[in-house]
């Protein structure tokens, strides 16, 4: 979508920036998932890196709206502010502090994975500069020269062992190139992002797992594209290619992403595509290089409420117990990431140094793979599977008696592409229906589907966007039939299925339904906010009426632990007695997040 160049970096050209990066990211997603081998090929950079940044627009958005509440009628907010008028602050709007303040911290709260930590502590490094000019509404060329180096040596402290061939040496680069030119901000982000193509291009040269694949940085790449986006959003034009910085090899995991995950690629004719040696092994980040290191275990990342001396404590405990340690933040809030074998052990450094919180823990699968490898030989994998992402764990237990396979996503904590790939590999099936059951969740089910393709499954996508479309289509679904009947039956009974959720606000915002405060109880149906009201089984009676008031032959209530029990026994005793003939079925959700879902079939 064509926009006004920014003339200046103020806070308009940072939304600006935080939206082209991610329309720009959702575009190479997938790219960039394919390209990822270091430091586990796992194949999910490239999401990672769009969920970071999708965190930093949304908190970005959010102290722009905060300030439209303020301002008034239309027309008064940031909104009305053109690169050649008055900048937001002038108009009422966020200040270029507030801006940068808000993407730096959406990005801590919200960064998934190596790369995505990494570019958050970029983000950080640029908002220290930039908002140290609190009482400016806007930089220039040599504020964005700052704000870049800044960023390049704070995302390399951040790391504990460096390594060079990395997003790191990118950024780097792109700090280098914008240092020597001169100019407005326009020419500043044009030189970095050179600069970074360029030093993208020499990766493979630098690492040698990138050369074996044949491919370049995924992390660096993100970082390209994202520098990409600050050209146009200055420019109003994408920039054009500079140097051949992709060789059209894609990543082809192992089957149970072992070690082995990049060897036997089939890489193209770029300039740095070369066959990769047999059973050639990529080391881990901080591994030797004698090959004799097996790849750690976990991926763990949390967030941390803690005291910078603790953090100087935490940092040597975990680089003692694995490797991949990236530790970014500051004034209090940090976001943890580190590979280990015990994932225990990491999370009780993270309780001794403060309090972590949003735990999230992934297995790469690499010990029980080998293991049963060397146990028995690979079982003959059934015909069809069903692999659903679900909100609590009382829904996953569900999910499970009905045959799918699970994947939690804790409330905030959506699962990354490469959790739902390795899901698709524990069904061990020739034939996978997704069920993503949650709208924001499309760009990342579709990249798994297509990873998962490429490694010779059928997968086909639902775009489920809640749990009880999920339950609709479980319920019909039959193995035995031919696959495109099953998924055209499956997708029949979910789009079918109307579906509500009450929660609670967080915060005052503007919806559908007219102005909530931080408190009210929401019902919204199909997505949109339809009952602002403050009982929450006034406000669940209310959305079930209006979804009974088109017709309905099953009610599905999925309770959430935060829920008053006595709301189901009312909502089914209000069903018994006012509409004939429609049946009530009740779930316990646990933590899901949503004191209450409801389906209408």
């Amino acid at each position: 979508m064509a926009h006004v160049p920014q003339r200046f970096f103020d806070a308009l050209a940072v939304r600006t920036w935080c939206g082209l990066s991610l329309s720009a990211l959702g575009r190479a997603r997938e790219e960039i998932d394919a390209i990822n081998v270091y430091p586990v090929a796992d194949g999910d950079t490239g999401t990672n890196l769009y969920l970071t940044v999708e965190s930093a627009a949304a908190a970005v958005e959010a102290v722009f709206a905060g300030h439209e509440l303020d301002a008034g009628p239309p027309g008064a907010g940031p909104s009305a502010a053109r690169a050649d008028g008055p900048s937001p602050v002038e108009a009422g709007g966020p200040s270029l502090a507030e801006a940068v303040g808000a993407m730096a911290h959406g990005a801590l709260i919200g960064a998934r994975g190596n790369s995505g930590t990494i570019l958050a502590q970029l983000l950080r490094g640029m908002a220290q500069v930039l908002t140290e000019r609190s009482d400016s509404a806007h930089t220039d060329g040599a504020g964005l020269r700052l704000a870049l180096r800044n960023a390049a040596e704070s995302a390399r402290q951040a790391v504990a062992h460096p390594v060079e061939g990395t997003v790191l040496t990118v950024a780097s680069a792109a700090a280098d190139a914008g240092e020597a030119a001169e100019g407005d901000c326009a020419e500043v982000a044009r030189a970095a992002y050179e600069g970074a193509r360029a030093a993208l291009a020499a990766t493979p040269g630098q690492l040698s797992v990138l050369e074996r694949a044949g491919v370049v940085d995924a992390g660096g790449h993100g970082l390209v594209t994202v520098l990409g986006a600050l050209v146009e959003t200055f420019t109003g034009r994408t920039p054009g290619p500079s140097a051949p910085v992709t060789v059209h090899a894609r990543v082809e995991p192992h089957p149970d992403g072992g070690p082995d995950a990049g060897a036997g690629l089939t890489p193209g004719d770029g300039p740095h595509a070369h066959p990769a040696p047999a059973g050639a092994a990529p080391a881990g980040e901080c591994g030797p290089a004698n090959g004799d290191h097996d790849d750690p275990a976990f991926e763990v990342i949390y967030l941390l409420e803690a005291d910078d001396a603790a953090v100087a404590r935490l940092r040597q405990r975990l680089d003692a117990l694995g490797d991949s340690l990236v530790v970014v933040g500051g004034d209090g809030l940090w976001n943890v990431h580190v590979h280990v074998d015990d994932a225990g052990a990491a999370v009780e450094a993270g309780v001794e140094a403060g309090r972590p919180y949003r735990i999230r823990i992934t297995h790469f699968g690499h010990a029980d793979a080998r293991a049963a490898a060397a146990e028995r030989a690979p079982r003959e994998p059934r015909r069809r599977a069903v692999v659903a992402v679900v909100p609590g764990e009382g829904l996953a237990g569900l999910y499970a008696e009905a045959g799918a396979t699970a994947v939690l996503a804790r409330p905030g904590e959506p699962p990354a592409s490469g959790e739902l790939v390795q899901a698709v590999r524990r069904a061990h099936a020739r034939e996978v229906v997704l069920l993503p059951n949650d709208a924001e969740l499309r760009h990342t089910a579709a990249a798994a589907a297509e990873q998962a393709r490429t490694e010779g499954v059928r997968v086909a996508l639902i775009p489920t966007r809640s749990a009880v479309q999920g339950i609709a289509a479980l319920a019909v679904h039959e193995p035995g039939r031919r696959f495109d009947e099953d998924v055209v039956a499956m997708t029949s009974a979910a789009g079918a299925t109307r579906y509500a959720e009450v929660v609670v606000a967080e915060h005052q915002s503007w919806t559908t339904a007219g102005i909530c405060q931080a408190g009210d109880v929401l019902g919204l149906i199909d997505g949109d906010v339809a009952v602002i009201g403050a009982d929450v089984t006034e406000v669940a009676a209310t959305v079930l009426d209006r979804m009974l008031s088109a017709g309905g032959e099953l009610v599905t209530l999925v309770l959430g632990d935060e829920a008053p029990g006595t709301v189901t026994e009312h909502l089914e005793a209000r069903v018994r007695e006012a509409y004939l003939a429609v049946d009530t079925v009740v779930h316990r959700g646990g933590r899901q997040g949503a004191l209450l879902l409801v389906g209408v079939e």
